[in-house]
């Protein structure tokens, strides 16, 4: 069994989306947890509905309540404290499955290297054609984060390619349950939010696991959203703080990793746009 967690505060378009598009995974049992952390807009209502409908769809689901928003790092660990699943996911309330055999996919990955310690699809923005969002990150040798493949053609050849990766972004994430076991949870050195991700991957790297890009599954994601105007947190000084705690964490490992220089994390801004803008995004299978 699979269980995904989905963290939830406000956004109740997007979670609607999200939850509605979970119902067509095929071939795998799923647990859904969802954290809402602290809602204020039509999401208690959204997660309550869909938790029933999941249930009588045969999958197990529960929704953590929350009265404010504890951040996105206790919430997954509070999700994971209980969750029954032999593998865990995390999915961001801005992600859509494109796929429809995504965790049949992913799990099959897994398996079939037990030196595979966490999987990531290939993010794609849920607008046409479809560019890159990510596929799989670089870290230059200043310990700046690189998206690969960000604004490229969803059918570039050079990210068609399974690929070893420095670390995964939590938008969506597979690892087995063993990791949480024996690794613990996110660290909350970096609570609210950022970075964490990042870190639990060279964490499972430091100890042989292998983080792994799966070109060959999709999911969509609207990006910047599930945490978007979230009172009280000041995301610019998060982000420089965290990203110095990780730098001097990992600094061996990124200087030992890095085959990049600082002049490739050129961050490439693309147009964006809204729930009401696009179509709702389709299977591609």
């Amino acid at each position: 069994m699979l269980s995904v967690i989905v963290l939830n505060c406000n956004k109740a378009g997007y979670s609607a989306m999200l939850l509605d598009s979970l119902l067509a995974t095929r071939d795998v049992d799923l647990e859904l947890i969802l954290v809402d952390n602290g809602s204020t807009d039509a999401t208690p209502r959204v997660l309550s509905d869909f938790a029933a409908t999941a249930r009588d769809a045969g999958h197990g689901a529960r929704v953590l309540t929350f009265a404010e928003n504890i951040g996105a790092i206790r919430g997954r660990n509070e999700a994971m404290a209980v969750a029954g699943g032999d593998h865990f996911a995390f999915l961001d309330n801005d992600t859509v499955v494109r796929d429809r055999d995504w965790a049949a996919r992913l799990l099959a990955v897994l398996a079939g290297d037990p030196e595979i310690g966490i999987v990531s699809p290939k993010l794609v923005f849920p607008w046409a054609p479809y560019p890159i969002e990510f596929a799989g990150c670089d870290v230059t040798v200043g310990g700046r984060v690189v998206y690969r493949g960000r604004g490229e053609a969803c059918d570039a050849p050079e990210f068609a390619a399974r690929r070893d990766c420095a670390c995964l972004i939590s938008a969506c994430i597979v690892f087995p349950r063993h990791l949480y076991d024996r690794f613990g949870g996110l660290d909350e050195v970096y609570s609210p939010v950022q970075y964490e991700d990042l870190d639990f991957c060279y964490r499972v790297r430091r100890e042989g696991y292998r983080c792994v890009y799966v070109p060959e599954v999709e999911m969509y994601h609207w990006e910047h959203t599930t945490t978007a105007g979230s009172s009280g947190i000041n995301f610019q000084m998060v982000t420089l703080r965290n990203g110095r705690t990780f730098k001097q964490r990992w600094a061996e490992m990124i200087a030992h990793d890095a085959q990049l220089g600082d002049e490739a994390a050129k961050w490439r801004e693309l147009t964006k746009f809204g729930l009401d803008e696009v179509p709702a995004p389709e299977f591609r299978r």
